[in-house]
């Protein structure tokens, strides 16, 4: 089994980015997403990270699994703000036009729709910078990155095994229910949702104690090797600034700029169609 959400090497101008430059734009990218409600603003981002997935010359197939993940918690989270706030939307832009009414309070509103459809925007246009800040990202480039603008290698280093240890993970959730399912317990999808709940300790138990296993292992080999002993340390795999990091930073500046200003435009940070 391939696993989801771990590093892929390929030779993309993404991929040639530094750890470092990766991490600046994802966290610019994230804030310019996270302070605005403006619709154009949030459906550019969403295109130009959908242009820069194409550019890493990323497949599908790797990050089908995560999309359709991501895709169901925007769903149950849409579903919420619907159920707890029907007219969220129109307490924010001010009018209100139904559309059809359901049932007591629930009504089908077009400020609410609209509402609801930059709430899901603002993730949609984090969502591939996110998977390429994760999937063309080395694990061991990145925390000689983070260690490179004053992190301390400590800190560095444990995201580094972290971002390691998520296939690791994958892979023994894989064998375990293999191994498993070979001795009659079925966790597939042919068994009922109930069957699946009441058997599901048959691989998280099994799951814990590998990972305490593995955890005990990384740990010791560390401090055998007197990991932490010094206040610095050198890295193999870094890799110095180039064009296209600073033209990646420009970029992402650039749009946080952007967003900035179509606040200030709009007096607020949503952006009202309906007046």
């Amino acid at each position: 089994m391939r696993a989801s959400l771990s590093y892929i090497k390929k030779n993309s101008p993404i991929h040639r980015l530094t750890g470092r430059t990766k991490f600046i734009f994802f966290l610019v990218w994230s804030i310019a997403a996270m302070i605005t409600y403006d619709t154009r603003v949030l459906i550019a981002m969403f295109l130009m990270g959908v242009v820069f997935f194409f550019v890493s010359e990323l497949k599908w197939k790797d990050i089908r699994f995560a999309v359709l993940f991501m895709f169901w918690l925007i769903a149950i989270n849409l579903i919420a703000l619907f159920i707890f706030s029907p007219e969220q939307g129109v307490g924010i832009y001010g009018t209100r036009h139904e559309i059809v009414h359901l049932f007591w309070r629930y009504s089908i509103v077009t400020e609410e729709l609209f509402y609801l459809f930059n709430f899901m925007m603002k993730y949609l246009s984090v969502i591939p910078i996110a998977l390429l800040f994760i999937l063309a990202t080395n694990p061991s480039e990145f925390a000689a990155s983070l260690n490179r603008i004053g992190v301390s290698y400590k800190v560095g280093y444990s995201v580094a095994i972290a971002l390691r240890y998520i296939p690791d993970v994958q892979r023994d959730f894989h064998d375990i229910s293999q191994a498993q399912q070979a001795r009659g317990i079925d966790l597939s999808k042919k068994d009922k949702l109930t069957d699946r709940q009441k058997n599901s300790p048959a691989i998280l138990f099994p799951m814990v104690l590998s990972s305490i296993q593995r955890i005990d292992v990384i740990s010791n080999a560390m401090e055998l090797r007197g990991f932490g002993k010094n206040k610095k340390r050198t890295w193999i795999v870094e890799r110095p600034s180039g064009k296209g990091d600073y033209i990646a930073i420009f970029i992402a500046v650039f749009m946080l700029i952007v967003s900035i200003c179509f606040m200030v435009l709009n007096g607020g940070r949503y952006f009202n169609p309906f007046i």
